[in-house]
C-alpha cells in the first residue's frame, strides 16, 4: 500500500482552482503557517483577483502591519472591521448579476461573519468553505507549526513530508525553479508532480481571465458545475 500523498501549501486567502486541484489529489494537506509572511507586490497569502467590469481586481484581508521576518500564524487582523464590509460589497457588487449569485453569496456572508483575530483563521475559513462546495472531505489536514519540523525550501518539505508520516509529496510545477532532485532520492521521498490545465468556463464581462479566486466559477457556474470542471481540470 502506498505512503499517503501530501501537499504543502500556505494558507492563503480564497485561492485559485490549481490549488483546489492538487487537494482532490492529496491525502494530507500541511497548512504551511510558521514561513515568513511576503509582503507587497508578491504576496497572495492576504490578497487575491476577482473579475469585474473593469478587468481584475484584488480583494485584500485587513491586517495590522506586521514587522519584517513576521511569520504567516502571527499576523492579526485590522482591528477595525470595515475592511470586511468592502470585500463584501464588491464581490456583491461585482457577482449580483452572475447567475448562481443567490447560491454562494450566503457563504461569502458566512465568511466575513467568522470571529477570529489572526489571518490564517481567517483564511483557513476562507479555504475550509471552498473545499465545503467543492466537495473536497477525504483529505487530512495538519499544520506545520504543530510538526516542529526546521530547515528551508527542499530541505523542510521532506521533513514535513516524513513528519505527516510519508514519503510522497506532490508538487505543483512553479517548485521545479528550486527543486534539487537528488535531496529527494536521498531521502527517499517521491515527488508527484501535478499536471493541472486551467479551465475555460463562462464568466461576466468581456474576454476570460484565467487563475483569479475560485469564487469567480462559483459564482458563474454553480456549485454543481463547478465540482465537475475541477475534477476535468
Amino acid at each position: 500500500m502506498k505512503d499517503p500523498l501530501v501537499v504543502i501549501h500556505q494558507p492563503d486567502f480564497m485561492p485559485y482552482l490549481g490549488f483546489f486541484h492538487r487537494l482532490l489529489l492529496a491525502d494530507i494537506y500541511i497548512v504551511l503557517d510558521n514561513v515568513q509572511y511576503v509582503r507587497g507586490s508578491r504576496t497572495m497569502t492576504s490578497r487575491d483577483k476577482i473579475k469585474t467590469v473593469r478587468g481584475e481586481q484584488w480583494i485584500n484581508v485587513g491586517i495590522r502591519k506586521p514587522p519584517y521576518g513576521c511569520m504567516i500564524n502571527e499576523i492579526f487582523l485590522s482591528e477595525e472591521d470595515s475592511w470586511k464590509k468592502r470585500g463584501l460589497n464588491l464581490i456583491k457588487e461585482n457577482y449580483r448579476a452572475a447567475e448562481y449569485f443567490g447560491e454562494i453569496y450566503p457563504y461569502m456572508e458566512l465568511l466575513y461573519s467568522f470571529p477570529c483575530n489572526k489571518m490564517v483563521d481567517f483564511n483557513m475559513k476562507s479555504i475550509e468553505l471552498l473545499m465545503l462546495m467543492f466537495d473536497i472531505k477525504d483529505i487530512e489536514i495538519k499544520y506545520a507549526s504543530e510538526l516542529k519540523v526546521t530547515g528551508k525550501s527542499n530541505e523542510r518539505i521532506i521533513r514535513l513530508v516524513k513528519a505527516a508520516g510519508s514519503r510522497r509529496y506532490l508538487s505543483g510545477t512553479g517548485a521545479r525553479n528550486y527543486f534539487i532532485p537528488e535531496l529527494y532520492e536521498d531521502a527517499g521521498v517521491e515527488v508527484v508532480w501535478q499536471e493541472f490545465k486551467h479551465p475555460v468556463y463562462p464568466q461576466q464581462f468581456d474576454g476570460f481571465i484565467p487563475y483569479l479566486s475560485s469564487i469567480d466559477l462559483l459564482f458563474n457556474c454553480g456549485i454543481r458545475k463547478a465540482k465537475e470542471i475541477l475534477r476535468d481540470c
